[in-house]
């Protein structure tokens, strides 16, 4: 079985588009991307840690940018310094050229991104506004009847 059919899972759903179309686009991607390596570790209930391997990258090599709900992380390798050329004897160490897309959940939020022994760490945080946020709603009812006093009657306090 090539393809999976999810048309069963949206006929009651309304307003997931955006889902369709991610699983959509998964579907049709034919090889996974290997390079550079990566982790994705939740630091927190709405904190997460994005950390790749960019081994032989410096800061100025690597380019993060958030649009819309997608982080682009894509790295150039500095040029080689000129004066005697090297040679390599074994080279495993991959100074390629990438680029790799991750989807943002909503109110997902980049908050800074670091870089240390070959590790660009990425720190993420799920702001969600205030508006967005659950409420409790009162519930209002009919008052309760107030006690009246009949037309006429009139309380003498003994």
């Amino acid at each position: 079985m090539n393809s999976l059919d999810f048309s069963p899972l949206f006929r009651t759903a309304i307003g997931f588009d955006r889902l369709a179309r991610q699983m959509d686009h998964a579907a049709r991607q034919p090889d996974a991307q290997t390079y550079p390596p990566y982790n994705i570790e939740a630091t927190g209930e709405d904190a997460y840690t994005l950390t790749l391997a960019v081994a032989g990258f410096g800061p100025e090599d690597v380019e993060l940018i958030v649009r819309d709900d997608t982080l682009t992380v894509s790295g150039k390798a500095a040029a080689p310094s000129e004066g005697e050329p090297r040679r390599y004897l074994h080279r495993g160490i991959a100074g390629r050229a990438f680029e790799r897309r991750f989807v943002l959940a909503d109110h997902l939020v980049v908050e800074g991104a670091r870089m240390e022994n070959g590790l660009l760490h990425v720190l993420l945080r799920r702001e969600v506004p205030e508006a967005l946020k659950p409420r409790r709603v009162a519930i209002e009812g009919a008052a309760p009847p107030r006690p009246q006093a009949i037309e006429g009657e009139v309380r003498q306090a003994a």
